[in-house]
């Protein structure tokens, strides 16, 4: 396919990017490439998210990549305006090469290196008291209600304790905030009240997965992303990455500082969906796999999330009952795997802190489901 400098120049202007294969920049690293058509959809799957996009039904979009079948289906790329763990970016003309913030998917990804650690020997199984894990904690683990959490309930984010992540992450009591101004995570997390029996009640909580990352890091000697890099990142082939320092610079904000290019987010999709497995290598175990995508605790929402597993959601399409599990984040972050269909979804946009953030991606998935011809 050939496109010519005035069609590219008004792309640029109307804030999309070239098609894919339109040129040597979105040369697909070592994706095996296929066309929409090929792959199941409907030709014009980038155009109707053009169309969208266009008109403003997809407002704050930057990427879209399609994986049908281990192959590169499509991919779509958008400009605006952008942030790098709250700082402005400004106007950013997004590419196939740019890192972007995964927000709250990098608590999926976390949940993935707890299993590779676990492998390896550098970390507990779920059912060990969590607070004995951090040896500078003595005081906490004297307390023998405290001596009831275990690694499992921070894996499930049924912790018990005092957490509250509803406010704006701008407010410093929003408890993620005010855990990032402590001196010490671990001590802010183990130390807040116990509200609930552990492994009781589902709390949404940043707090689990920096303990995860802390358990991680003392186990492998490692920081988290260096961890990353060895165990995930480089057997998938993943050469750039970034995981932002906390507030206090010491370490990774494990619960959301994630970047990663969005196709290289699919790998890790694509790496999920053949249970650990890539290009015949086995990168995370597969029993840990099983594990994390079992439902450990039940919802009934109307956005068809019907669980949580091992930091992921599980969710049920109400019109085919067919299932799904995926990675989250705040500004309309997704990774979405339809293991019925063989496809992996990734979303990412710029659209943070805003309560309607879900709309976008949701509007994706709707327009790439819709075009489907070819279960």
């Amino acid at each position: 396919m050939t496109i010519s400098r005035s069609a590219a120049a008004l792309l640029l202007i109307l804030g999309l990017s070239m098609p894919a294969g339109a040129g040597p920049a979105l040369a697909a690293d070592d994706w095996p490439v296929t066309t929409p058509a090929d792959a199941g959809f409907a030709a014009d799957l980038g155009d109707r998210l053009d169309t969208a996009f266009g008109r403003g039904d997809l407002k704050g979009l930057h990427g879209v990549v399609v994986i049908r079948d281990g192959k590169l289906a499509l991919e779509r790329y958008y400009a605006g305006r952008d942030e790098r763990w709250g700082r402005d970016l400004g106007r950013v003309d997004f590419g196939p090469d740019d890192l972007h913030d995964l927000r709250s998917v990098s608590k999926s990804v976390v949940g993935l290196l707890y299993g590779i650690a676990l492998a390896d020997g550098n970390a507990g199984g779920p059912g060990r008291p969590l607070v004995n894990q951090f040896p500078a904690l003595e005081d906490l683990a004297e307390d023998p209600a405290r001596q009831r959490l275990t690694v499992a309930d921070a894996l499930t984010m049924r912790l018990g304790l005092e957490w509250n992540e509803n406010l704006p992450y701008t407010d410093r009591r929003n408890s993620e905030t005010a855990m990032e101004f402590a001196d010490d995570r671990a001590r802010f997390v183990l130390s807040r009240p116990i509200v609930n029996e552990p492994g009781t009640r589902w709390q949404y909580s940043g707090g689990a997965t920096a303990l995860l990352a802390d358990l991680i890091a003392q186990g492998s000697g490692q920081s988290l992303l260096d961890y990353a890099r060895a165990k995930l990142f480089a057997p998938l082939g993943i050469t750039e990455a970034e995981w932002v320092k906390g507030i206090q610079g010491k370490s990774e904000a494990a619960a959301s500082g994630l970047r990663l290019r969005p196709r290289d987010l699919a790998r890790i999709g694509q790496m999920v969906l053949n249970r650990g497995r890539w290009n015949g290598k086995q990168v995370v175990n597969a029993s840990w796999l099983d594990r994390s995508l079992e439902r450990h605790v039940r919802f009934d929402r109307e956005s068809g999330i019907v669980g949580y597993g091992y930091h992921w959601w599980l969710g049920r399409h109400r019109d085919s009952g067919k299932s799904w599990y995926g990675a989250l984040g705040n500004g309309g972050q997704w990774l979405l795997i339809e293991p019925n269909l063989n496809i992996v979804l990734v979303v990412t946009a710029g659209n943070y802190n805003q309560p309607t953030a879900r709309k976008v991606p949701a509007g994706v998935q709707t327009i790439v489901l819709g075009a489907l011809e070819r279960q």
